[in-house]
Order: C-alpha cells, then sequence, then structure tokens
C-alpha cells in the first residue's frame, strides 16, 4: 500500500508545470454538469457553489503540492456551472407561450436560410398584436414560404407581415438535440413561418451597418463570380450560404468538406498566416524598416487587426468567435515572443471561450474544433521532439499535410458521428484533395480580392478564388457520388462523447506513461455506443408523427408532414431511408407486434369510440371522448404539451414510457407560463 501511494504521489508530482492545460477540462466538465441537471439551481444553491468554490481554493493551499492540485480542479469545476448558470440568467428573455396567428411586426437582424431551404429572417425590437412589450420575444425567427414582394428583406428594414408563430420546440425524441435551449441562447423567444410576403414600414435605420456591409459584399461577390463557386465564396468571406444549393450542402458534408464552408479556426489560421507571412516577408524586404523596427511582432499585429476585421464582416457567430479567439491566442503570443503552437495556447483559447458563450461546450463546432486542434499540437508537438518527420525536404510538406488531415479526421470522426449520424468513408482522400489547394490558392485569393475591392479590381482575386473553389466542389461531387461515400452510424447515448472526450484529452496532456489509461475509457465509450438501443417507439410533441421499429428499420405512420421530426428519427436511427420510403413500412394495426395506432384529423377523434385492439392510441388532436372511458393509454396534444415527445421501450410488463421532460427537467429554457 506504502507503495502504491508513493506512485501515486510520484505521477501527480510529474504533472507540476503541465496543469495549465486542465483548466479548461474542469470548467468544462462543470458547464456540462450544470447542462445535465434536471432542475434549475435557485439563488441558495448558487450561494451554496460559491462558498464552496472558494472553500476549496483557500484549502488547496493548505494541502501538499501532490494533491493540492485536486481541490483546485474541484473549485474550477464548480466556477464551471457558476460560469454557466450565469450566463443562462443573463440572455434570459420572454419566450412566447402558446401559439400565434396574426401580424408579426420587427427589424430585420438576420437573414439565412432553414433546412428546406426557404428563405428565413431573423427580427428583433418586435411587436406582437395584443401582447404586452413585456411578454413579446425580444427575437423571433420566420421562414419566409412566399414571393418576396418589391425587394429581398435588408439588414435594419423594418417589415411587416402575418404569420405563424410558436414557442421553440422541445427534442424531438428524449435524448436528442433541444432545440429549446439553443434558441434560448440565441435570444429567440418564437420561430414559425408566413405564406404573406414581408410589407416594408420602414427603411434602414442605419444601425445595422456590420450586417449591411456583410450582405452588400456578399452580393458583389456572388455578382461578380455566378454560380454555387460564387455562393461558397459568400459564405467563406461572409459567412453568408444563403445562396448554397441543398445538393451542394449535402456533397459536402457527404466527403467531410462541410468544414471548408463555416468560418472557423481553418479559414481564420489561413488568413492570419497568410497575412502574416506576407506582411513579415514583404516589411523585411525593405532595409529601412527591417532595421529599425521590429518586424515580426507587427506582421502580427496587423494580421491580428485584418482577423478582427474578417470577425466582423462574418456575422461574429460562435464558431467565428472560436476562431478568432484561437488565431488571437497566437499572434499575441508572436508578438510576446513567446511559443505560439503550444496546449497552453489551445487551454487559453478555450478558457476564454468558455468563459464567453460556455453553451458552446455542448455543439458540435466546439467540440471538432478543439479535439481537432488539441490532436494537431500534441501529435507535432511529439513529431519535434522526436524530430520523427524525416525524409527529403520537398517530401515534409506533403508529409506534414498527410499527418494533419489524418489526424485531425481521426479526432474529429466520432464527434461528428456521435451528432451528425453519418460517417464519410472517403473523408480524408477528399481533404486531401482539397485543404491544401484551400490554404494555398482560395484564401490567398480571397485578400486579394478584398485588397483589390475598393479599386473595383476584385474579379482578378475571385477568378483565382472560383479555379480553387471549382475544383474543390468539384471533388466534392465526384466522391459522394461513391458507391458507400457516406456510412450511417445509430445515435449514442448520453455518455459516450463524454468518456471519449475524457479519454482522448487524457491521452493528449496527461505527463507519463501511464496517459495510456486514456484508452479505457474510449474503448468503454465505444462499447457503450456498439450496446446502443432505439426506442421501439416514438411519438412525436405534437402527435402528428409516430415511429415503430421493425426488422426492415422504423416505420412512419405519415409519408408527409413533420419532415424535420421524421429525418433525424431516421437519422438518429443509422437509417439513411427517406421518410416516403419509411412510411412503406407502416401496417396497420401497426408493425412490429406493437399494440398502437395512430390517428389524425378532426374527423378520426370525433368518430372516435373504441380502441380497437390498441392498448396506445395516438390523436394528433383533442380526442371528443373522455381518455378515461376507453381501455386503451391516449396519447394527444394535450398530454404532450407537459410531457414533450415520447420514447416507448418493450419490456415484460408492455411498453415504458419515457418522455423528453423526464430527461430535460424544469429548465429556464423549457419552463415558461400557460
Amino acid at each position: 500500500m506504502p507503495r502504491t501511494l508513493g506512485y501515486l504521489r510520484a505521477v501527480l508530482l510529474m504533472q507540476r508545470g503541465h496543469l495549465f492545460v486542465w483548466v479548461p477540462v474542469c470548467l468544462g466538465c462543470g458547464i456540462g454538469l450544470y447542462f445535465a441537471l434536471k432542475f434549475e439551481p435557485d439563488a441558495f444553491t448558487f450561494t451554496c457553489t460559491v462558498m464552496a468554490c472558494a472553500a476549496f481554493a483557500i484549502l488547496s493551499r493548505f494541502l501538499n503540492e501532490a494533491i493540492s492540485p485536486l481541490a483546485v480542479g474541484v473549485a474550477l469545476v464548480l466556477a464551471g456551472g457558476m460560469i454557466a448558470g450565469a450566463r443562462a440568467h443573463w440572455v434570459e428573455g420572454p419566450v412566447l407561450g402558446w401559439r400565434y396567428y396574426g401580424p408579426v411586426e420587427g427589424r430585420v437582424v438576420g437573414i439565412d436560410r432553414s433546412a428546406s431551404d426557404k428563405v428565413r429572417v431573423t427580427l428583433d425590437r418586435v411587436v406582437l398584436r395584443d401582447v404586452a412589450p413585456e411578454r413579446t420575444p425580444r427575437r423571433v425567427r420566420l421562414s419566409l414560404h412566399s414571393p418576396i414582394k418589391g425587394s429581398d428583406p435588408v439588414p435594419g428594414l423594418r417589415v411587416m407581415t402575418t404569420g405563424h408563430l410558436a414557442p421553440p420546440s422541445g427534442p424531438v425524441e428524449p435524448g436528442g438535440f433541444d432545440f429549446q435551449r439553443h434558441a434560448w441562447f440565441l435570444g429567440v423567444g418564437a420561430v414559425g413561418y408566413t405564406r404573406v410576403p414581408l410589407l416594408a414600414l420602414a427603411p434602414p435605420d442605419g444601425e445595422q451597418r456590420l450586417f449591411a456591409a456583410r450582405m452588400a459584399l456578399s452580393a458583389r461577390v456572388q455578382a461578380e463570380l455566378p454560380g454555387e463557386a460564387g455562393a461558397f465564396a459568400a459564405a467563406i468571406m461572409t459567412g453568408d450560404r444563403a445562396g448554397m444549393g441543398q445538393e451542394t450542402l449535402t456533397a459536402l458534408r457527404v466527403t467531410n468538406l462541410a468544414h471548408l464552408l463555416a468560418i472557423s479556426g481553418l479559414h481564420m489560421g489561413l488568413l492570419a498566416g497568410f497575412v502574416f507571412a506576407t506582411l513579415r516577408i514583404a516589411l523585411a524586404a525593405v532595409p529601412w524598416i527591417a532595421l529599425r523596427a521590429p518586424v515580426k511582432p507587427l506582421a502580427a499585429a496587423i494580421a491580428l487587426a485584418v482577423a478582427a476585421v474578417y470577425l466582423a464582416l462574418s456575422g461574429g457567430n460562435v464558431a467565428t468567435e472560436r476562431a478568432f479567439v484561437m488565431a488571437a491566442v497566437v499572434l499575441v503570443a508572436v508578438m510576446l515572443n513567446r511559443r505560439a503552437f503550444s496546449l497552453r495556447a489551445v487551454a487559453l483559447a478555450a478558457i476564454i471561450v468558455l468563459c464567453l458563450r460556455p453553451e458552446a461546450l455542448l455543439g458540435p463546432g466546439f467540440q471538432m474544433s478543439f479535439a481537432a486542434t488539441t490532436a494537431l499540437v500534441a501529435v507535432f508537438g511529439w513529431i519535434n521532439a522526436r524530430e520523427a518527420l524525416k525524409g527529403p525536404r520537398w517530401l515534409r510538406p506533403v508529409l506534414a499535410v498527410v499527418i494533419s488531415s489524418t489526424v485531425a479526421g481521426l479526432a474529429t470522426a466520432p464527434i461528428a458521428a456521435a451528432h451528425f449520424n453519418q460517417f464519410a468513408h472517403y473523408g480524408l482522400i477528399a481533404n486531401l484533395l482539397s485543404v491544401p489547394l484551400m490554404g494555398a490558392v482560395v484564401m490567398p485569393a480571397a485578400v486579394l480580392a478584398a485588397c483589390l475591392l475598393p479599386f473595383g479590381f476584385e474579379w482578378i482575386g475571385l477568378t483565382i478564388m472560383g479555379l480553387g473553389l471549382d475544383w474543390i466542389l468539384g471533388v466534392a461531387h465526384v466522391v459522394s457520388n461513391l458507391e458507400g461515400a457516406r456510412g450511417t452510424v445509430v445515435s449514442p447515448g448520453s455518455a459516450v462523447l463524454p468518456l471519449l472526450a475524457l479519454g482522448g484529452l487524457f491521452l493528449a496532456l496527461w505527463q507519463g506513461r501511464s496517459r495510456v489509461l486514456g484508452a479505457v475509457p474510449m474503448v468503454l465509450a465505444l462499447v457503450l455506443w456498439s450496446q446502443t438501443t432505439r426506442p421501439d417507439v416514438l411519438i412525436s410533441d405534437t402527435g402528428s408523427l409516430v415511429g415503430v421499429m421493425t426488422p426492415d428499420g422504423r416505420a412512419l405512420s405519415a409519408g408527409r408532414g413533420a419532415g424535420f421530426i421524421a429525418q433525424n428519427w431516421l437519422e438518429n436511427d443509422g437509417d439513411a431511408a427517406e421518410q416516403a420510403q419509411a412510411a412503406t413500412r407502416w401496417t396497420d394495426p401497426a408493425p412490429g407486434g406493437v399494440k398502437i395506432a395512430a390517428l389524425r384529423g378532426k374527423r378520426a377523434a370525433e368518430a372516435l369510440t373504441g380502441c380497437g385492439g390498441a392498448e396506445w392510441l395516438v390523436l394528433n388532436t383533442a380526442p371528443t371522448i373522455a381518455p378515461g372511458g376507453l381501455p386503451c393509454q391516449i396519447v394527444h396534444p394535450g398530454t404532450l404539451r407537459r410531457t414533450g415527445a415520447l420514447a416507448l421501450y418493450s419490456s415484460d410488463k408492455g411498453l415504458r414510457m419515457v418522455s423528453a421532460r423526464q430527461v430535460t427537467g424544469a429548465r429556464l429554457w423549457n419552463t415558461r407560463p400557460r
């Protein structure tokens, strides 16, 4: 026993000098625990948490140097939970508590496209008929299902329309993606659609200057470079993806090239790196400047300013902010003559992002970005320390590209599979054929186009940029059409990703041979993933769709309607079928031996006199007969409004029910006055 304790003490002491990289890990654990709670902590709970955090921080001063970091770690975990709670209350705003139909008035502050490829606008300064200002959502999001009257929506334009609004919906199934939570942190209190054209009430107020400049730049790029390449270029330069077609987006996702579309660490790094390298060479070429000015820090400062402008023009979403923070940490390290690419720099960037936007931890963007960056820095640090990258000089850049693509692909593949339920079998090939071109041609051409824009010669850079993007799009379409390009995987349980992250971080950050223990939680996660059991029955939160698992896949009760829900169910099953195809699996009575029936429409509800041998009866409208008067369990919108979507599991005692509300609990974003 003493020998074991001595060994543990030696292992813990070995981590001294390498503990800073664990700060964001501890903060992330606290943030994750806050979001995993099934209740909303009150003021007393937060007060106790603050006191406990301070107590552990003070206690660490009196413990020996081997175990004092453990007390600091506990304090950081508690601090992470407090940061997440403070952020959730800080963004608190009214959420619509009922379905609304009537006039909607507001100012355009966002323009994008929905999953159904409809133009979608986000409005603030909202006015709704007969709704008090204190109960009116700060922001609403509307999909436009009709031709736009007069002119396209422009930033800052005050518009009015007649629309259908509803509260942000909860998870499409228990344990699924929680859109209510997502909308809460975006400040969106209602979502819906309109079939009436937008009417302009007042011209742009001039307060949305950056947004207007971004959309104007996007329009100019697409006018000069038409087609999908122009839409791709606009997405890279401004973050405006409204011009991208669904077919192109699908091809990019299937080939794991969709990350080239989002303004993330790759784009920000390539832009800042190109500007820094170009300026450093240009300034060093002028003897008067090279002898009198600190060329390297000066180039880094200008590159940082360019990156800040890029952040502003791109819309400043979470992914771009995260990328800018990482680039800023690296460039500031260069200005201070510190090591730029290190795990400490990655950790500092993660700390800043988690403190500013703790909800980003739950998104695939944060997870994939920092997983790739951490893996790349750790692997190349190991290679440089051992001088393992050998061979002819001309071959080393090629090997570096292959290694970086492989490492980044392996680090992000499980996360992408867990979130998007697909695996790009030829993703490595597509990235090897595309990413080098993005760095060598596309981003430098984008910088050239931006520099020539004030003089009207941006077509030179855009033409070069278009050639590179045409190649990337060609690779995406060719590779996506290969047989077996897209593999589907079942959605994992809630414990899988945390275990994978824990194991991967232990392998990358822990010092000494004991780091191999990080493989244990990773193997456990993969075992749990392989043993995932999908619900035998799924019921949507409106009762409009029922899905029953069969040997051929999930059978859906309707071939049309509730398309978003149907798509998510099938993707979570790892099923590549479309909704219409899954609907052909449905039989009457329900397939799979499950005694459940689904009725749609008021006529069916009014004609209801019995259960027809079913144990569960699902309606998409309120029944006219008293539920207690039938020998079966009736599910209808009135009950689903309290429970959310339902999952049923077969057992010896019949069907066991799990509701979305049981999984999410009562939180700020899903409890609202009725």
